[in-house]
Order: structure tokens, then C-alpha cells, then sequence
């Protein structure tokens, strides 16, 4: 019986990028079902965000970033499914 070891791989980055937005969307999906179950009513989003004053544009913007990283993954998925690797490999003689 030979101790055998399996190096675990780190996860890749793409991987926490989704874990990220699997959290992110069930917060929100959580703190809208606590916020109706206690006011019967969803919340306002953008009355909530105007309640910050100044700091409701920093948010927003932070807001837009992950909104265009998420859609720059998506496009650069599609692209790699769409367009065939064009590199051939270098041999060497």
C-alpha cells in the first residue's frame, strides 16, 4: 500500500467569478422574499438606493461594472464557442 498523493487543483478563476454571482443573486432573491414576507410588498430598488444620497451614484456605478463583467464573460464564452482556435502548435525540429 503505497501513500499515494493527489495535489488538489486551485479553483480556477472563472469558477469564483460564478460563485460570486450565484451569491449575489440569491441575497437578493433572499432579502426581497424576508423584505415581502414582513411588508407584503416588493421594496423599491431605486427608493432604496436614492436613500443614500451622493453615495447612490457610487453604488450604481459599482453596480454597472459587475453588469459589464458579467456580459464580458458571457460575450467572451460565446466568442470562444463560435470561433475555432486559429493557432497551430510550433514543432520544432
Amino acid at each position: 500500500m503505497g501513500n499515494e498523493t493527489v495535489e488538489k487543483e486551485d479553483w480556477k478563476l472563472g469558477t469564483i467569478f460564478w460563485f460570486a454571482v450565484v451569491v449575489w443573486f440569491s441575497s437578493s432573491l433572499l432579502s426581497q422574499a424576508v423584505y415581502m414576507a414582513f411588508y407584503g410588498v416588493p421594496y423599491d430598488a431605486i427608493v432604496l438606493l436614492k436613500q443614500f444620497g451622493p453615495l447612490y451614484y457610487a453604488v450604481m456605478i459599482v453596480e454597472l461594472f459587475i453588469w459589464a463583467g458579467l456580459a464580458s464573460v458571457f460575450v467572451m464564452k460565446v466568442a470562444r464557442k463560435i470561433v475555432p482556435n486559429q493557432q497551430t502548435p510550433v514543432t520544432t525540429a
